[in-house]
């Protein structure tokens, strides 16, 4: 007979409780981590996407100068023919850039001259070219004309090279011309701040000089355990010799950092500026001056932009400090004026970025768009879908209903699977050998690219489908049958249409790990710059997750945020992807 009283002492008691509690501890405790791993993912999940959005959201405007342009005939169409072709040919690129020296004629000098030009894209005098051959009639006509401004001038605006920052002035501002330059000067302290903010970089400076300190120290310390260890004196003494130079340029920059940090505690001060320092620009009669000495009551500047009227003194004027030294960006201290005068004229306005959907790839960023690589995409997993989905679920149907189980058919299955889990960059290899080696299918084109696609995604669509058909009921077999149906009519008549939802959702999944893909890809040459819109599977192309690889390796910093912004075009079509595998399951699935 069972102790009812030893189970009762079992279940109860202060053991009983203590094994309770320590259970529902461990319970909880569980519940706690999942909710806590749960909670880090997401928090991983939305800092990449805050992450990608925000560097996106400065490829979504593009700016534009308006600027009045006469359409000169004799550059453009000296015959009067109003031929488009002819018109197209003209030199507007030279039309653009008189127009600049127009406009800032106080731009003296090559390299002045060149960051003039580079106020507005390459592409703007194109573009000039087009809108005057759509419309002849305006060939000697003057036309307000909006020019897309270049990457440099769209990411000044945007913040990118730090802000133009605008002290306060309480005093008049005195100027005297000295030869090229004024002597500048304020009835107030109103030049201390800019002061204090220049010695601010003179403490960047000094960090900088002790970083490279830093690296020959390590010289110095290198050498010096070559020459313990070296085993004749040559050796030896070429170290040594070596180790002492790295020391003399280590002591060299440590003196140079003190005395960076000296001036920059000192009170007062007469700093030299250069283009390793914060620039300070004074706005006064219409005109802009860059100093180029500068202490708390004044200092000496020079014209960039001259003064509308000349004046000996005002108490209107304005005092800017950069946030950045010239040499640590890439717009320039003259740029920065410009786009400053023409933005106080109006003449700079920022709207949507169409282009960036609209357009094909470009060496420059203002010019580039995704539409060439989206088509290359959409015209990839075409030739993907109809390869990998039909052979895909035929050989899942062979497999499941009608093979044999035999030795062959196991060995068919294992290959299967593993075939899942091998690195599509060896499809990519395949391809490259097989299909463009032996078979000659065009290079980088979207007939490779889904060729190599639809090999990489047949073992994921192959699963999907007998996991799909082998979750129909075998009674619906045996009733088709009972009805006098063949096995291939059971087969396709009635096992394939409800299995349709599970194989659709697999081969969408398996559709969208493939249009993420990049490796194989970039084996048969789709990596390729490929500037025109492809037309059909045979034309050279690109794909999006090629093109953010392409971009993210560019050094101009404005395909930043058009990386980014391809990435947030790539997710969404990823997301609609699954958002329809999801749909699909739900709206067609069955419960047997």
């Amino acid at each position: 007979m069972v102790d009812m009283t030893a189970l009762t002492g079992m279940h109860s008691g202060e053991a009983a409780r203590k094994r309770t509690s320590k259970r529902r501890t461990a319970e909880m405790r569980l519940k706690l981590y999942g909710i806590l791993a749960i909670s880090l993912a997401g928090l991983a999940l939305l800092s990449l996407l805050w992450s990608v959005v925000g560097k996106a959201a400065g490829a979504m405007t593009e700016t534009y100068i308006t600027m009045p342009i006469t359409i000169e005939a004799s550059e453009v169409d000296p015959d009067g023919t109003n031929d488009p072709a002819i018109i197209r040919r003209g030199d507007f690129e030279g039309l653009t850039k008189d127009l600049l020296k127009e406009t800032f004629p106080n731009a003296k000098g090559r390299q002045t001259r060149r960051d003039l030009y580079d106020l507005t894209s390459v592409g703007a005098a194109f573009e000039l070219a087009d809108y005057v051959a759509a419309n002849p009639t305006l060939v000697g006509e003057t036309i307000d004309f909006r020019f897309l401004a270049s990457d440099v001038t769209d990411l000044y605006l945007k913040g990118s090279f730090g802000d133009l920052a605008q002290k306060e002035t309480d005093g008049n501002l005195t100027l005297m011309a000295e030869d090229d330059a004024y002597l500048v000067s304020s009835s107030d302290d109103d030049f201390l701040a800019a002061l204090e903010r220049v010695k601010e970089g003179l403490t960047d400076q000094a960090d900088a000089l002790r970083a490279q300190a830093a690296l020959q120290d390590n010289g110095v310390i290198e050498f010096t355990r070559r020459a313990e260890a070296a085993e004749d004196d040559a050796t030896r003494e070429k170290n040594l010799k070596l180790a002492e130079q790295r020391a003399a340029k280590r002591d060299g920059l440590l003196a140079d950092a003190d005395a960076l940090d000296a001036r920059a505690v000192a009170e007062g001060g007469d700093e030299a500026l250069d283009e390793d320092n914060r620039s300070v620009f004074i706005n006064v009669a219409g005109g802009w001056l860059k100093m180029t000495r500068i202490t708390p009551t004044g200092g000496i500047a020079e014209p960039i932009e001259p003064l509308e009227t000349e004046v000996a003194a005002s108490n209107t004027w304005g005092l800017y400090v950069t946030d950045l030294p010239e040499a640590s960006r890439k717009v320039s201290d003259n740029q920065i004026v410009w786009i400053e005068q023409l933005k106080s004229r109006g003449q700079i306005d920022t709207v949507f970025n169409q282009r960036l959907f609209t357009a094909g790839d470009s060496r420059e960023p203002e010019l580039a768009g995704i539409l060439g690589a989206a088509v290359g995409s959409f015209w990839t997993m075409l030739v993907t879908f109809l390869l990998a989905f039909p052979i895909g679920v035929a050989a899942a149907i062979y497999l499941e209903e009608f093979a044999p189980k035999n030795k062959i058919t196991d060995f068919i299955e294992v290959n299967i699977n593993n075939l899942a889990a091998v690195p599509s960059i060896v499809f990519g290899l395949l391809g490259l050998s097989l299909f463009l080696g032996v078979f000659g299918v065009p290079r980088s084109a979207p007939l490779a690219g889904g060729i190599v696609l639809a090999l990489m995604t047949l073992p994921t669509i192959i699963i999907a489908s007998r996991a799909a058909i082998r979750a129909v009921p075998p009674s619906i077999r045996d009733a088709a049958v009972g009805l006098g149906a063949s096995p291939l009519q059971a087969s396709f008549h009635h096992v394939l249409p409800l299995a349709m939802p599970g194989i659709l959702t697999g081969t969408i999944i398996g559709m969208a790990q493939a249009l993420g893909e990049t490796a194989p890809l970039i084996m048969i040459g789709m990596v390729a710059f490929i500037v025109d819109i492809p037309q059909g599977i045979t034309d050279s192309a690109s794909v999006l997750p090629v093109q953010v690889f392409r971009w993210s390796d560019f050094p101009e910093r404005a395909f930043e945020a058009r990386t980014a912004a391809a990435i947030c075009v790539l997710l969404l079509f990823l997301v609609v992807m699954n958002a329809i595998a999801v749909f699909l399951r739900k709206r067609f699935e069955r419960r047997w």
